[in-house]
């Protein structure tokens, strides 16, 4: 069994004012993790943050008023999650999963159906993912990796799909698994897994999606669905990963947000097996069997600092937007171009404050002219 030490409960609940703040927020046009976590620390609050939006958007250049979210389609949403059984899960809070804190950008509300307390019971969760059109043989090892970890005390996270998803998510029903959906929890993908879903929920598991409850998934939120697969995750294992999948998003990202990436080789006649294969040759770990993947994983390891929360009194003193002199903005915008830099550099180079940087890139977001990458760059847009 794997022992973890406890640890002390995390965070404090929103209240229901704070919850709906935080929704219009995220849900507002060109807000986004990153932005989000920027508003909050700068005005304070979700509600104060809402009130700026459109002066924001404005001195950033947007051509046409910024939609912010009215309360009326938050509440929308909230009714609809409540008719599904489901809730909203703020970031900080002690159902909001610990590992995916740590990540670059974490969501800051999560919809959540079931799994009430699935994160706080310090089973390490590890995430399995694979082919859909997997070998018999793929959803077989999928199968005994799953059930024999379930066994040993982690929770298994998957993305719902067929194939390796589903045979991983089937062999730890028990023991717990967390389907990540790509659309809204209320659109079920792939509509022949609905069964599957159901019993994840019966036995104690959990859905969890950053998506509005009513949103249909498109090809584009799949990669934004492995992203969150592999947060939640201290790893990664692939099973029959073909090249320029899906599933080596996955692992791309687990990369690059510290986890460790586990891949079980196959035969090289086998196109279903060239991503696992290649991932192994450039460093993954080879892995046989749930041992390997224990053996492998460090799940004690300490992880890096977390940001202070949000919803705190903003780091940025008393400078206002309308404090930045035009002068400084045209600095930075002539600093940026479709190549992104890391934000760092460019505070170096434009030897401005932090906080005048800042906001004008909150500004130049807000109005749909800049783009963030991971782990800390932007770019302009267009």
């Amino acid at each position: 069994m794997v022992e973890t030490p406890p640890a002390p409960a995390r965070g404090r609940v929103l209240s229901d004012r704070q919850k709906l703040a935080w929704l219009r927020l995220i849900r507002s046009e060109n807000v986004g993790p990153a932005t989000f976590r920027t508003l909050l620390n700068h005005y304070g609050s979700a509600e104060a943050a809402l009130d700026a939006l459109p002066a924001l958007s404005r001195r950033g250049g947007a051509r046409r008023a910024i939609r912010v979210c009215p309360p009326a389609d938050a509440y929308d949403e909230i009714d609809l999650l409540e008719r599904l059984d489901a809730r909203l899960v703020a970031l900080g809070e002690p159902d909001y999963p610990a590992l995916l804190r740590h990540a670059d950008g974490p969501p800051p509300l999560l919809a959540m159906k079931g799994g009430a307390g699935l994160f706080v019971r310090h089973h390490p969760p590890v995430a399995i993912v694979g082919a859909r059109n997997c070998s018999l043989a793929g959803s077989k090892i999928a199968g005994q990796i799953a059930g024999d970890l379930g066994a040993a005390g982690f929770i298994i996270v998957s993305g719902l799909a067929r194939g390796i998803d589903a045979a991983a998510h089937a062999a730890s029903l028990r023991t717990g698994t967390v389907a990540v959906f790509a659309g809204g929890l209320g659109h079920l993908y792939p509509p022949d897994n609905e069964a599957l879903a159901a019993r994840i929920i019966a036995e104690g598991g959990a859905w969890v999606s950053e998506m509005p409850p009513g949103w249909q998934p498109r090809s584009r939120d799949f990669p934004r669905r492995n992203r969150l697969i592999s947060g939640i995750s201290h790893g990664v294992v692939l099973v029959e990963a073909a090249r320029r999948s899906g599933s080596l998003h996955t692992a791309r990202f687990a990369a690059e947000q510290g986890r460790d990436v586990l891949a079980v080789p196959g035969s090289p006649l086998d196109p279903r097996c060239d991503g696992c294969n290649a991932l192994i040759r450039d460093g993954a770990v080879l892995v046989r069997n749930a041992d390997d993947v224990m053996a492998a994983l460090d799940v004690t390891r300490s992880l890096p600092p977390l940001p202070p929360l949000v919803e705190e009194p903003g780091r940025e003193g008393d400078l206002r937007p309308d404090d930045v002199g035009t002068d400084a903005r045209q600095r930075i915008i002539n600093a940026l171009g479709p190549t992104p830099v890391d934000v760092d550099e460019l505070i170096r180079h434009t030897d401005l404050s932090v906080s005048v940087v800042h906001i004008v890139l909150l500004e130049l977001e807000l109005a749909g002219r800049l783009e963030r990458h991971p782990p800390n760059r932007v770019s302009l847009s267009g």
